[in-house]
């Protein structure tokens, strides 16, 4: 059983760069104001993940976000949420660390489960039927393949952020604000304590939780 983690007593200090973070608030408000913005608005994303530390734990954030968020399943889908939960609980997101072996055990057992495809207008479609276990395996597979790419680590916030509303179909709407929130404030505690912002030396472990709470109280 892994040890509590106590929550940081100090917020973190001011990024210096804080763009990205105005820049999904930006959506946020347009949201807000219009009821829906474009998906591909997330691709602002892309330049700031080019730094490979930042998809690593982007990945892991996303998958502890979606267990967070995930109704309660039933059969083989609540053992795999079960198994998840027990890798990922507690996990620094910042610094992962997570045994390779136990990641992609995991993520092998989460592809299995939903590998049932399609032919739809001459291509192979996968089809998902659980987002959220679909989101907990992307996740690992950013943190296996060592964040090689901002593209993928886009698609992954797209396919997070987006939602269905029968007035303005798939995009960014309604549940959306709460989702581009949450990554908002997973940027804005990056980026105060990379190795270098001004808080790196002796910080406190981040779990998803903590991100979570810290990005309400913004």
């Amino acid at each position: 059983m892994k040890p509590a983690r106590d929550r940081p007593d100090q917020r973190p200090a001011k990024a210096p760069g804080a763009d990205m973070s105005r820049k999904l608030q930006k959506i946020v408000t347009d949201i807000k104001e219009s009821g829906q913005a474009n998906l591909t608005r997330l691709t602002v994303l892309k330049k700031w993940f080019e730094a490979p530390h930042r998809v690593l734990s982007f990945g892991m954030f996303i998958a502890g976000q979606a267990l967070r968020h995930a109704p309660e399943a039933t059969g083989e889908a609540a053992e795999l949420f079960r198994v998840a939960h027990d890798l990922l609980a507690d996990v620094d997101i910042l610094d992962p660390g997570i045994p390779r072996a136990d990641a992609t055990g995991l993520h092998d057992r989460l592809k299995a489960f939903q590998n049932e495809h399609q032919h739809v207008h001459w291509t192979s479609v996968r089809l998902i039927r659980n987002h959220n276990l679909f989101l907990v395996e992307s996740g690992l597979d950013l943190y296996l393949r060592h964040g090689n790419s901002p593209a993928d680590s886009y698609r992954l916030a797209a396919a997070y952020c987006e939602h269905y509303n029968p007035g303005y179909g798939n995009g960014l709407n309604g549940p959306s604000v709460q989702r581009i929130e949450e990554i908002a404030g997973f940027v804005r505690v990056v980026e105060a304590y990379e190795p270098t912002g001004p808080a790196h030396e002796g910080r406190p472990v981040w779990t998803v939780d903590q991100i979570a709470a810290a990005s309400r109280e913004e």
